[in-house]
């Protein structure tokens, strides 16, 4: 049996597929369901929702609670409100940044969607993904979310913010203080090496929430050179030192 398994996988690899166990081991979006698991997760604030990727990923994997998506863009917004209608418990905030001060802001549009942010892209996100060069901005309503978050939190026990802004993400904390005291979970992206002008560096994001009392509790890939597999970017997974639920992280 396990020469037939060690066949099939190696047959599967050879056309550029590989077959996991949904293990939190081997599986990111089974890790991603261990941890809201773990830490009682009862709401996701989904800053930088793009089209809802996240959300409609944890979905898939169990999480029944409430989602709030935030999303600036109007395409990929547009999007996002086709893909959430049908879920009862996911909410749309109006469309708008989130960042460190109430205004106004202009927001870099990439040909994928995805790498859009409101920093200068560097060309060394684009030598490695070309399809993410800007072709166009917007000029959007920029928030604090401590001014809009309030409501959402207010029946909420542990909160998992999720943060993808294409290097905006100090921005987005620096603007976040209070709500940050109601999270039990963290998610953000970070750089291993500069994609973007202005990004704070990977350590300074990490030494950043374990200041703020929480730890590192998983990394995931994200972006990765297809030709030397380096990895460029990960997602860091930080969960608050003594939780809401009472487990000792």
């Amino acid at each position: 049996m396990k020469s037939f398994r060690y066949l099939v996988r190696r047959a599967l690899q050879n056309i550029g597929i590989e077959v996991h166990r949904f293990v939190p081991s081997s599986s990111p979006a089974a890790q991603m369901a261990a941890i809201l698991e773990k830490a009682r997760i009862d709401l996701v604030l989904d800053v930088g929702a793009n089209e809802g990727q996240f959300s409609r990923e944890i979905r898939s994997t169990g999480y029944a609670g409430r989602i709030v998506s935030f999303e600036p863009l109007g395409q990929a917004y547009a999007k996002l409100q086709r893909n959430s209608r049908d879920d009862p418990f996911w909410h749309l905030h109006p469309r708008c940044a989130l960042g460190s001060y109430d205004g106004e802001i202009k927001i870099n549009i990439a040909g994928n969607s995805l790498s859009s942010s409101a920093l200068p892209m560097l060309d060394a996100h684009r030598a490695v993904a070309p399809e993410s060069a800007y072709v166009g901005a917007e000029l959007v309503s920029l928030y604090k979310l401590d001014t809009v978050a309030a409501t959402y939190l207010a029946d909420a026990t542990n909160v998992f913010l999720k943060i993808d802004t294409q290097g905006y993400e100090a921005q987005v904390l620096d603007g976040a203080e209070e709500t940050l005291q109601h999270v039990t979970c963290v998610m953000l992206e970070l750089s291993l090496v500069q994609l973007y002008e202005g990004q704070p560096s990977w350590p300074d994001m990490v030494n950043r929430l374990l200041a703020a009392g929480f730890h590192l509790w998983a990394v995931q890939q994200v972006l990765i050179d297809p030709e030397t597999g380096r990895t460029l970017q990960i997602d860091g997974v930080f969960l608050r030192k003594k939780s809401n639920s009472g487990d000792q992280a």
